[in-house]
C-alpha cells in the first residue's frame, strides 16, 4: 500500500516539486538575478525597461513564474547578455510543452498504471469521472479548486487531463465502467452550457463498445457507495489496484484484500444503479429538459 500527500491539489505546476523543468527555471531566474543586480537595476527598473512588471520580474527571479522566451530575449539585449538568455528561449518552449502533459508528482503512480489499463472501474459522486470529462468541464474544475491555482496551472491540468484521455481510442482500448451519482449530472458546474456539453460527452462515450456508464439514483434506497469516490484499476499482466483521492489526499492501494473489499463494493453499487441502457436513457431525458 501506497499513502501519498496530494500537496497538489486535484487535479503551482502541473509538475509539482523538483524536476528537470523547474530545475531550468530556477537556473534561468538565477541568471537574470545575476545579471539585473550587475547591471545596478532594481527588480521595478528591469520591469519597466522590458515591459513587464516588478512581481513578474520577481517571479522568474525566484522560479515562481515561467520566464517567457519574449522576456528572455529582452532581457538578454537590455542587460548585454550575449546571447545566453536568448537562447535559452527554445528550451522554455519545450519544457513548457513538457509540463503541460505531466502530472503532480503525487499523481504520477497512479497515471504510469492507468496508461497501461486493461481495465478501469468508477465510484464518482464527486464529479465526472477525470476521462470523460470536457474540456470546458475540467477547467472548470481546476478554476474552482480551493486554494486557487493561477492561471497558467489551470491550463497545465487542462491540458494533461486531455493528455490522458488518448487511451480511450488506443487499440484494444480498455475496458471501462463508471458508476456516476445522478446529482453530479444535474448540476450545473461551471454554467448550463458546460453542464451540457458534459451531457452529451457522457452520451457518446456511454455508446462506445468498451464502455459502460451507469447512473446511481438519487432516489435509490440502497447505496454501497456512500464511503466516497474510488477507482478501480488493472495494468496488462499485473494485479489489480485501487486509487482513492479527497481533500487533496491521495492514496494508491495495492493491499490484495483492500482491493478485494473496494472491488466487491463496486459490484454491489453497480447492482443499485440503473442499467447502462437505463443510464443512457437518462442521460437522453436530461438533455432534452435542459
Amino acid at each position: 500500500m501506497t499513502v501519498q500527500p496530494g500537496t497538489g491539489g486535484s487535479p503551482g505546476g502541473e509538475a509539482d516539486g523538483t524536476d528537470e523543468v523547474t530545475d531550468l527555471f530556477r537556473a534561468l531566474g538565477r541568471q537574470i538575478r545575476v545579471a539585473r543586480e550587475r547591471a545596478g537595476l532594481s527588480q521595478r527598473e528591469l520591469g519597466d525597461r522590458v515591459g513587464y512588471g516588478e512581481e513578474t520580474i520577481s517571479s522568474v527571479e525566484r522560479a515562481r513564474r515561467t520566464p517567457q522566451p519574449e522576456l528572455l530575449v529582452a532581457v538578454d539585449r537590455l542587460l548585454d547578455c550575449g546571447g545566453l538568455l536568448a537562447s535559452a528561449a527554445e528550451d522554455v518552449e519545450r519544457a513548457k510543452s513538457r509540463r503541460r502533459v505531466r502530472h503532480p508528482e503525487w499523481f504520477r503512480d497512479y497515471a504510469r498504471l492507468e496508461a497501461e489499463a486493461v481495465e478501469l472501474r468508477y465510484f464518482a459522486n464527486q464529479a465526472v469521472p477525470g476521462l470523460f470529462q470536457t474540456q470546458e468541464y475540467a477547467r472548470a474544475v481546476f478554476t474552482s479548486r480551493q486554494p486557487l491555482f493561477d492561471e497558467e496551472t489551470v491550463e497545465e491540468r487542462v491540458a494533461a487531463r486531455m493528455a490522458r484521455q488518448e487511451l480511450m481510442s488506443r487499440w484494444p482500448p480498455p475496458t471501462v465502467s463508471a458508476v456516476v451519482q445522478e446529482s453530479v449530472l444535474r448540476q450545473p458546474f461551471g454554467g448550463p452550457a458546460v453542464q451540457r456539453g458534459q451531457l452529451e460527452q457522457l452520451l457518446r462515450v456511454g455508446r462506445l463498445r468498451h464502455v459502460e456508464i451507469q447512473v446511481m439514483p438519487t432516489a435509490s434506497e440502497d447505496h454501497a457507495g456512500m464511503g466516497g469516490p474510488f477507482t478501480l484499476l488493472t495494468p496488462k499482466g499485473r494485479p489489480q489496484v485501487a486509487y482513492l483521492e479527497v481533500q487533496h489526499v491521495s492514496r494508491l492501494v495495492s493491499d490484495p484484500e483492500e482491493v478485494r473489499v473496494l472491488a466487491a463494493k463496486h459490484g454491489s453499487i453497480r447492482g443499485q444503479a440503473l442499467t447502462p441502457r437505463e443510464s443512457l436513457r437518462l442521460l437522453e431525458k436530461m438533455l432534452g429538459d435542459s
